[in-house]
Protein backbone atom coordinates (compact mmCIF):
# COMPACT_ATOMS: atom_id res chain seq x y z
CA UNK A 1 0.00 0.00 0.00
CA UNK A 2 1.63 2.91 -0.92
CA UNK A 3 0.41 5.61 1.63
CA UNK A 4 1.33 9.11 2.10
CA UNK A 5 0.57 11.02 5.23
CA UNK A 6 -0.46 14.72 5.81
CA UNK A 7 -0.08 15.93 9.03
CA UNK A 8 -2.61 18.29 10.83
CA UNK A 9 -2.90 21.05 13.68
CA UNK A 10 -3.17 18.10 16.25
CA UNK A 11 -0.70 16.02 16.18
CA UNK A 12 -1.64 12.66 17.02
CA UNK A 13 -4.37 13.24 13.91
CA UNK A 14 -3.62 12.09 10.51
CA UNK A 15 -5.00 12.53 7.06
CA UNK A 16 -3.60 9.28 4.92
CA UNK A 17 -4.18 9.76 1.48
CA UNK A 18 -3.72 6.15 -0.69
CA UNK A 19 -2.23 5.40 -4.16
CA UNK A 20 -4.49 5.65 -6.68
CA UNK A 21 -4.15 3.57 -9.39
CA UNK A 22 -6.57 4.53 -12.26
CA UNK A 23 -7.05 4.54 -16.19
CA UNK A 24 -9.85 4.98 -18.38
CA UNK A 25 -11.11 1.87 -16.80
CA UNK A 26 -11.47 3.38 -13.54
CA UNK A 27 -9.55 3.10 -10.75
CA UNK A 28 -7.79 0.22 -7.82
CA UNK A 29 -6.77 1.37 -4.26
CA UNK A 30 -5.74 -0.27 -1.46
CA UNK A 31 -7.65 0.83 0.77
CA UNK A 32 -6.59 -0.27 4.21
CA UNK A 33 -3.28 -2.71 4.71
CA UNK A 34 -1.88 -3.22 8.28
CA UNK A 35 1.70 -3.37 7.64
CA UNK A 36 1.60 -0.51 5.36
CA UNK A 37 -0.72 1.64 8.17
CA UNK A 38 1.58 0.90 10.66
CA UNK A 39 5.06 1.87 8.82
CA UNK A 40 3.49 4.84 7.45
CA UNK A 41 2.14 6.66 10.52
CA UNK A 42 4.12 4.75 13.24
CA UNK A 43 0.88 3.26 14.99
CA UNK A 44 0.21 -0.58 16.00
CA UNK A 45 -3.12 -0.50 16.61
CA UNK A 46 -6.31 -3.40 16.38
CA UNK A 47 -9.28 -2.12 14.51
CA UNK A 48 -12.31 -4.71 15.79
CA UNK A 49 -15.42 -3.54 13.90
CA UNK A 50 -16.36 -1.91 10.81
CA UNK A 51 -19.05 0.77 10.36
CA UNK A 52 -21.17 1.87 7.13
CA UNK A 53 -23.51 5.16 6.88
CA UNK A 54 -25.60 6.90 4.78
CA UNK A 55 -26.60 10.22 5.00
CA UNK A 56 -28.24 13.04 2.74
CA UNK A 57 -27.05 16.09 2.58
CA UNK A 58 -26.70 19.01 5.56
CA UNK A 59 -27.08 15.99 7.73
CA UNK A 60 -24.32 16.64 10.88
CA UNK A 61 -23.71 13.70 12.94
CA UNK A 62 -21.84 14.24 16.05
CA UNK A 63 -19.82 15.16 17.69
CA UNK A 64 -19.38 11.45 19.24
CA UNK A 65 -17.29 10.02 21.24
CA UNK A 66 -17.09 6.58 24.01
CA UNK A 67 -15.54 7.55 27.85
CA UNK A 68 -12.17 5.14 28.09
CA UNK A 69 -11.72 1.72 28.43
CA UNK A 70 -13.87 1.86 25.27
CA UNK A 71 -12.58 5.26 23.93
CA UNK A 72 -12.61 4.53 20.14
CA UNK A 73 -9.85 5.23 17.51
CA UNK A 74 -11.09 5.69 14.22
CA UNK A 75 -10.27 5.56 10.69
CA UNK A 76 -13.07 6.89 8.38
CA UNK A 77 -13.43 7.43 4.32
CA UNK A 78 -16.25 8.45 1.79
CA UNK A 79 -16.88 5.90 -1.09
CA UNK A 80 -19.67 8.00 -2.28
CA UNK A 81 -20.28 11.32 -2.34
CA UNK A 82 -18.20 14.08 0.07
CA UNK A 83 -18.49 15.14 3.68
CA UNK A 84 -16.87 17.98 5.93
CA UNK A 85 -15.29 15.61 8.44
CA UNK A 86 -14.16 16.74 12.15
CA UNK A 87 -11.84 15.59 14.88
CA UNK A 88 -11.60 17.89 18.46
CA UNK A 89 -9.65 17.35 21.12
CA UNK A 90 -11.43 16.45 24.22
CA UNK A 91 -8.81 15.59 26.54
CA UNK A 92 -8.00 17.31 29.09
CA UNK A 93 -4.38 16.74 29.61
CA UNK A 94 -3.97 17.71 26.44
CA UNK A 95 -1.59 20.74 24.89
CA UNK A 96 -4.32 20.95 22.02
CA UNK A 97 -7.69 20.35 24.51
CA UNK A 98 -10.40 22.34 22.78
CA UNK A 99 -9.12 22.50 19.02
CA UNK A 100 -10.74 20.90 16.08
CA UNK A 101 -9.51 19.66 12.87
CA UNK A 102 -11.09 19.62 9.85
CA UNK A 103 -11.29 17.98 6.56
CA UNK A 104 -12.60 17.33 3.35
CA UNK A 105 -13.41 13.85 2.91
CA UNK A 106 -14.77 12.46 -0.64
CA UNK A 107 -15.45 9.84 -2.97
CA UNK A 108 -12.95 11.18 -5.26
CA UNK A 109 -9.90 12.45 -3.10
CA UNK A 110 -10.34 9.23 -1.47
CA UNK A 111 -8.68 10.59 1.65
CA UNK A 112 -9.06 8.96 4.86
CA UNK A 113 -8.50 10.32 8.75
CA UNK A 114 -7.28 8.93 11.58
CA UNK A 115 -8.81 10.37 14.52
CA UNK A 116 -7.23 8.38 17.79
CA UNK A 117 -8.77 7.69 20.94
CA UNK A 118 -9.70 10.13 23.38
CA UNK A 119 -10.95 12.87 20.36
CA UNK A 120 -14.35 13.18 19.60
CA UNK A 121 -15.93 13.16 15.76
CA UNK A 122 -18.19 14.36 13.48
CA UNK A 123 -19.32 14.85 9.88
CA UNK A 124 -21.70 17.29 7.27
CA UNK A 125 -22.48 15.95 4.70
CA UNK A 126 -21.48 18.37 1.60
CA UNK A 127 -23.60 16.09 -1.32
CA UNK A 128 -26.60 14.33 -2.17
CA UNK A 129 -25.83 11.77 -0.24
CA UNK A 130 -22.83 10.27 1.23
CA UNK A 131 -21.78 6.93 2.17
CA UNK A 132 -19.65 6.80 5.14
CA UNK A 133 -17.18 4.09 6.17
CA UNK A 134 -14.98 3.46 9.72
CA UNK A 135 -12.60 1.11 10.92
CA UNK A 136 -12.58 1.23 15.42
CA UNK A 137 -10.48 0.25 17.55
CA UNK A 138 -13.22 -1.07 19.88
CA UNK A 139 -16.44 -1.73 20.18
CA UNK A 140 -19.64 0.25 20.16
CA UNK A 141 -20.59 0.42 24.07
CA UNK A 142 -24.02 2.48 24.49
CA UNK A 143 -23.04 2.97 28.13
CA UNK A 144 -19.67 4.81 27.10
CA UNK A 145 -21.20 6.70 24.31
CA UNK A 146 -21.28 10.74 24.58
CA UNK A 147 -21.95 13.37 22.67
CA UNK A 148 -20.02 17.05 22.49
CA UNK A 149 -22.57 19.83 20.99
CA UNK A 150 -21.73 20.44 17.68
CA UNK A 151 -21.99 24.09 17.78
CA UNK A 152 -20.14 24.65 21.48
CA UNK A 153 -18.65 28.17 21.55
CA UNK A 154 -15.65 27.34 22.99
CA UNK A 155 -14.80 24.77 20.09
CA UNK A 156 -16.55 27.21 17.40
CA UNK A 157 -16.07 24.33 14.47
CA UNK A 158 -16.23 26.38 11.22
CA UNK A 159 -19.13 23.74 9.62
CA UNK A 160 -19.57 24.92 5.96
CA UNK A 161 -23.24 24.94 6.36
CA UNK A 162 -23.73 28.67 4.29
CA UNK A 163 -26.49 29.98 6.09
CA UNK A 164 -28.68 26.73 6.74
CA UNK A 165 -29.38 24.86 9.53
CA UNK A 166 -27.67 21.20 10.01
CA UNK A 167 -30.00 17.97 10.54
CA UNK A 168 -29.71 16.66 13.76
CA UNK A 169 -30.55 13.72 15.37
CA UNK A 170 -32.43 14.24 18.99
CA UNK A 171 -29.43 13.39 21.01
CA UNK A 172 -27.20 15.45 18.85
CA UNK A 173 -29.36 18.66 19.32
CA UNK A 174 -29.34 17.74 23.31
CA UNK A 175 -25.52 17.82 23.16
CA UNK A 176 -24.11 19.38 26.29
CA UNK A 177 -20.98 21.54 25.65
CA UNK A 178 -17.39 20.60 26.11
CA UNK A 179 -16.94 21.65 29.56
CA UNK A 180 -20.37 19.46 30.48
CA UNK A 181 -19.53 16.59 28.29
CA UNK A 182 -16.34 15.04 29.56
Amino acid sequence: MNLTVVPTEIPDVLILEPKVFGDERGFFLESFNQDSFRQATGLDVNFVQDNHSRSRKGVLRGLHHQLPPHAQGKLVRVVSGSVFDVAVDIRRDSPTYGRWVGVSLSAENHRQLWIPPGLAHGFLVTSESADFLYKTTDYYTPAAERCVAWNDPFIRVEWPLHGEQPQLSERDRLAPPLEAAT
